[in-house]
């Protein structure tokens, strides 16, 4: 998979993410991992790098500006 764009996808609504990563995936440009929570997205880059972060705004605990915040800290 080398070459390929890293894409962290984070929503609450599995369906989005399902679609998503079909979409993105379908040039074979991107390698898409999907997470359902913040926490989960805050918790995976610590073990893995991403090229890009994908968010949702609106999500349960802590919103997309929060887990951006956090991100960038």
């Amino acid at each position: 998979m080398s070459g390929r764009i890293r894409v962290l996808y984070v929503d609450d609504e599995p369906g989005l993410l399902e679609i998503g990563k079909l979409f993105l995936e379908q040039t074979g440009q991107f390698t898409v991992e999907i997470l359902t929570s913040a926490q989960d997205g805050l918790a995976r880059i610590n073990d893995q790098a991403f090229d890009a972060i994908i968010s949702d705004y609106q999500m349960p605990v802590m919103d997309g500006i929060a887990f951006l915040q956090k991100v960038r800290s």
